[in-house]
């Protein structure tokens, strides 16, 4: 795809990226979250940080299946980022809305409730992955420790996927649907590499005529 068509599409997602943002501002302008505000307000804000991360992880294995589709890749710190945003909305409701700025409550929460040290573990990292998602952060840690840091995405879409499941009650399977996606692109992941890892080896050692 040529690099006008990405510009324009990328000006066409990021607008469209924020729309979810502007619903959710104009249903709490007009009453219309429901009896629990606070809590429709997190679920949102949580979803939208989990989908655009998984989104941000579909990438890769995407571009993978054709050479058409590299065009893909200049997408994937724009989704990330995104996920990044909506997650430090979905920390920021407990903070605010849950907490009300209480460092006692909050610190108490943190160590007496798995799903809040999972979730923040998560946002911890994203927080890394954001900090050092420019080109200058490429070059002052270097491709491979830039690369070795932002492999540690997928410990965060673990931690988020675990988050979603401590918080829902028991016996309530909604987060089964974002665990298949994320087990499909981790073992993808894992076939990936055990296919470069067998071509690796038959270039190194070719095969005895």
């Amino acid at each position: 795809m040529k690099n006008r068509s990405i510009v324009a599409l990328k000006w066409i997602a990021f607008p469209l990226s924020l729309v979810p943002l502007g619903l959710l501002v104009a249903d709490g302008f007009s009453n219309a979250l429901g009896p629990d505000p606070v809590a429709e307000i997190t679920h949102r804000t949580g979803f939208l940080a989990l989908y655009f991360l998984l989104a941000s992880l579909a990438i890769t294995p995407l571009r993978r299946l054709h050479p058409r589709l590299n065009w893909l890749i200049r997408f994937r710190r724009m989704l990330g980022l995104f996920a990044f945003f909506y997650a430090s909305l979905h920390l920021l409701t407990w903070i605010w809305l849950f907490s009300d700025f209480d460092v006692h409550a909050m610190a108490h929460d943190f160590v007496k409730r798995p799903f809040i040290t999972a979730g923040i573990f998560a946002w911890a990292i994203l927080l890394a992955l954001a900090a050092t998602s420019t080109q200058w952060a490429v070059r002052k840690l270097g491709g491979k420790r830039w690369q070795l840091l932002h492999r540690a995405v997928y410990m965060a879409a673990i931690a988020a996927v675990i988050h979603f499941w401590w918080i829902v009650k028991p016996g309530v399977r909604t987060p089964w649907k974002v665990t298949v996606v994320l087990a499909v692109l981790l073992l993808m992941r894992v076939a990936w590499k055990a296919k470069e890892a067998v071509r690796q080896r038959e270039i190194r050692v070719p095969m005895a005529v």
